[in-house]
């Protein structure tokens, strides 16, 4: 992602997050960390074949724990593997970061990612109580451990959802 994008990207956080959206200026903020020597986050765009922002995702990388920011795809690509993509694309990049574990939260009633994410091994952790507002809806904390090769292991395999 590039400050180009912000704005198709806004667009589309807007379609599908109308009560929480992030603002331009955390967009501005998250890619201003994603540039230089100290770089510590990786944001990414998805596009389609006219060039239109389909899908989003980033990731914060400190001390050795990765956190997925934020990762949308567009309702017309739902179902395409997409957001699985996207996913993949942040564990690199927190293998990168060299992140031992990666975390998220995920709205409660979002089974629907929930799924995505256990299919990369992710597993429920905590419960953030009335993190996404308006609505008071609580957040389902998951963590992925990542075991890197000087390990003598692989990470989680993608079950191609």
């Amino acid at each position: 992602m590039r400050w180009w994008d912000i704005a198709p990207v806004l667009d589309l956080e807007r379609a599908l997050f109308p009560d929480d959206a992030w603002s331009k200026g955390l967009f501005w903020s998250e890619l201003a960390h994603a540039r230089g020597a100290g770089a510590n986050r990786r944001y990414l765009v998805a596009v389609d074949d006219t060039d239109r922002v389909v899908g989003y995702a980033g990731l914060a990388a400190v001390d050795g724990t990765g956190d997925v920011q934020t990762i949308a795809v567009a309702f017309e690509h739902w179902s395409t593997g997409l957001g699985s993509r996207l996913l993949g694309e942040l564990l690199t990049a927190a293998t990168d970061f060299e992140c031992r574990e990666v975390l998220l939260e995920v709205r409660v009633d979002n089974t629907r990612a929930q799924r995505l994410y256990e299919r990369f091994g992710f597993e429920p952790v905590g419960i953030r109580r009335g993190y996404y507002q308006p609505g008071n809806v609580d957040a389902l904390v998951m963590r992925l451990t990542l075991v890197h090769p000087d390990n003598q292991q692989g990470m989680p395999h993608d079950s191609q959802g």
